[in-house]
């Protein structure tokens, strides 16, 4: 595995590789990398001649600026991961190489994905996504973008971005690995101790009640029964919990058989803020 510090390093290596035609998948990533990471690369690898992985805590996302200095950084055990998966390159930039400029302004309409849900709770936090997703798309030039669909809004979002800039990148949609409970893995589950990764399972759970009865019961009362379930739930502090059509995102009030649905839930365990969502037909 090459790793790459600079932009211009990387961009001097795919040069070669494109006038040899050779296909690029990227996955981004905030490092961290753990097996749902892992099965990006694995998903990309048969679709592509040069796989990228990425890892750069990207500072214009987070709107806390503890939760950015306590974002765990284990990069020795990340180049580990990416060395036995076999990932040909590295792209390890500082945040200097990627914002020479600290009073650069970005902003591109996201037809107002980006104001709901995640949007909602964490102003701004789409723009920082879709700031540093747009260099990386026009650094690599991948054919195609390996996103998990744990960060569901995220992949919405940044398929609005194609759309708005008319980018030749398709975007794969990979399947939330979990652990043998139900567990979706996350970077931020490093944070949890054993009885937190326990309670947490109440999200997965109430995600597979939603999946189950959303064709039996109604969907108002649903979300209802759904929602008490978590707040009886030991240790799960809710944010939200919705019942969602995919690509706008706006809350369902009836199933229709067209659509595709998602249910969407954030929760708080022992301080650490976890996301999961469960597409339900």
């Amino acid at each position: 595995m090459r790793i790459f510090k600079t932009k211009k390093e990387l961009q001097d290596y795919l040069e070669t590789a494109r006038v040899n035609q050779q296909k690029i998948a990227l996955i981004p990533t905030m490092g961290a990398l753990h097996a749902g990471h892992i099965s990006l690369l694995n998903y990309a690898k048969p679709l592509s001649d040069i796989t990228v992985c990425s890892i750069f805590v990207n500072p214009t996302q987070f709107n806390d600026p503890k939760d950015l200095e306590k974002y765990p950084r284990p990069i020795e055990q990340d180049i580990a991961l990416l060395e036995a998966a076999n990932c040909t390159i590295l792209f390890l930039p500082t945040v200097e190489e990627m914002y020479p400029d600290q009073d650069e302004k970005w902003h591109i309409n996201l037809h107002g994905l980006d104001e709901i849900w995640e949007g909602k709770m964490r102003p701004g936090h789409f723009q920082g996504v879709t700031q540093v997703v747009y260099k990386l798309f026009n650094l690599v030039q991948p054919d195609i973008a390996c996103f998990g669909q744990k960060d569901f809004q995220q992949v919405m979002v940044i398929e609005q971005m194609i759309k708005e800039k008319a980018l030749p990148i398709t975007i794969a949609l990979c399947p939330i690995i979990r652990d043998d409970n139900g567990l979706a893995l996350s970077s931020r589950n490093m944070r949890l101790s054993e009885q937190g990764k326990h309670q947490a399972l109440a999200l997965f759970r109430t995600l597979q009640f939603i999946k189950n009865n959303v064709q039996k019961i109604d969907l108002a009362e649903l979300k209802k029964m759904a929602i008490n379930q978590l707040e009886t739930s030991d240790g799960i502090a809710l944010e939200y919990l919705a019942i969602c059509e995919t690509t706008t995102l706006q809350e369902a009030t009836g199933i229709e058989n067209n659509k595709q649905y998602v249910a969407l839930v954030t929760a708080r365990v022992e301080d650490v803020r976890l996301i999961d969502n469960m597409i339900l037909n």
